[in-house]
């Protein structure tokens, strides 16, 4: 995460950088020889079909040949091989993330109105028809994926979620991940990783047929892949490396923000953290404590490498400026612990997703404990885009419906502009209808 030229300069004297990346100014591009290598795969998969499938899937999974579509069966009882702690846990994150897509999806309400006597115009949610999600099972297993993809895809009302997990060592799927998925309501899972997921998924290799959109996370492959099939399909959103911000004033505390900064810093050493304060004795403190953590951190050979590349720590002149350079941040994750958090909230108008006050922290929404969706926005994407939830799986479909009366209130301004325009059948549309009506109407004295 980095300030924008024009904020340096409308900013210039009003904060001091007091830790910057060592990676240098510019987010990481787009990797050409990632960009090649899935070009190349996707076109071998789309040719060749199941066939190049699992020829990847071999080479790249260790795929061993079993039967790719993981039985309900077999779903079903991956609980029993976890502890009972965990399957609770994922049972409650399951349901939490439920609620509130189901709360959420009742809120998006169907409407018509009547624009002119006998005009009526409107729309109504109608949810997409085929999903695919993609579950990643890497370096560390995303076990609250399938909440926030699957389960949310359910409540929107699509009938049909499949969705690839990658084999595991053993050779099976990962049982947190393929018990979060069953929980959440998949009705298919298919073991396959990556690219060959992706394809598998869109060009309807695996499944009852193509699915119509592609949501999760995983890595540069895979967010390679949702690009080039994007307009074969929809697409949730390009998520990079996770990144968090914390905005806190001079009443937060340092153990806890360092914490939280650390907490996203370990999803990988590309992982951007940033502190924006109105405190320099908060920045030092701060500081201070994140390496202190690191030094009896298990993750900190990946969340080390992340803060001394891509960690901020920013020194803000007051709260107004402290506001303002968080909205050109524009993080994936937002903590805020200020003494004013409702004066943030109501000014705060570009992050992923908030977290307010030192009672709230990430972590509780990425394991899916705090019921919001995590697939979010990162790079700046939310100064304009939000995160993946209900209203991305389902379409608001307008319709019009115009009784004969409304015939002058419409035809003889489109008669008008299409004439203007040339476009003489557009223009017949209207007169004869304008005709139609005429000839039908009732006679006056």
């Amino acid at each position: 995460m980095y300030f924008t030229e024009t904020t340096r300069r409308r900013f210039d004297g009003r904060f001091t950088a007091v830790k910057t990346p060592a990676a240098g100014g510019t987010p990481a591009q787009r990797d050409p020889a990632v960009i090649e290598t899935v070009t190349r795969m996707l076109e071998r998969i789309r040719a060749d079909g199941l066939d190049a499938v699992t020829r990847y899937a071999t080479e790249l999974d260790n795929y061993d040949g079993r039967p790719l579509e993981i039985t309900r069966e077999e779903m079903r009882e991956s609980g029993t091989a976890l502890p009972a702690d965990l399957r609770e846990a994922i049972e409650l994150g399951a349901a939490r993330t439920a609620a509130f897509a189901r709360a959420s999806r009742s809120a998006l309400r169907d409407m018509e109105v009547e624009l002119e006597p006998g005009l009526v115009a409107g729309y109504r949610y109608v949810p997409v028809q085929r999903v695919g999600a993609y579950l990643p099972a890497g370096r560390f297993p995303l076990t609250a994926s399938a909440f926030m993809t699957v389960n949310v895809a359910k409540a929107a009302g699509v009938p049909s979620v499949v969705a690839c997990t990658p084999p595991q060592p053993h050779g099976g799927p990962n049982p947190a991940v393929l018990y979060a998925a069953y929980v959440s309501g998949v009705d298919r899972v298919f073991l396959l990783g990556e690219v060959q997921a992706l394809a598998s998924m869109a060009f309807g290799l695996v499944g009852d047929a193509p699915v119509d959109m592609l949501v999760g996370a995983g890595n540069a492959f895979v967010a390679e892949a949702k690009r080039q099939l994007f307009g074969t399909v929809a697409i949730d959103l390009l998520a990079g490396p996770s990144e968090v911000a914390v905005l806190a004033d001079e009443t937060a505390d340092a153990e806890l923000v360092a914490a939280d900064l650390l907490g996203q810093a370990e999803h990988g050493p590309d992982s951007p953290a940033a502190l924006i304060t109105t405190s320099a004795e908060l920045a030092a403190r701060v500081t201070a404590e994140v390496d202190r953590q690191l030094g009896t951190l298990a993750t900190a050979p990946i969340a080390g490498p992340a803060w001394r590349d891509h960690g901020s720590v920013t020194v803000a002149a007051d709260r107004e400026t402290a506001a303002a350079l968080m909205d050109d941040l524009a993080p994936e994750h937002l903590e805020v612990q200020t003494a004013e958090d409702d004066w943030y909230h109501d000014r705060l108008t570009a992050y992923g997703s908030l977290f307010l006050g030192p009672w709230s922290t990430v972590a509780y929404s990425d394991k899916g404990m705090a019921g919001t969706n995590h697939v979010l926005p990162t790079a700046g994407g939310a100064r304009h885009s939000a995160g993946l939830s209900v209203s991305r799986f389902v379409r608001p479909l307008t319709y019009q419906r115009a009784a004969r009366e409304a015939t002058p209130a419409l035809a003889d301004a489109v008669e008008v502009i299409s004439a203007s325009e040339g476009m003489a059948a557009h223009r017949a549309t209207a007169t004869l209808r304008t005709g139609r009506f005429a000839e039908s109407s009732p006679v006056t004295d």
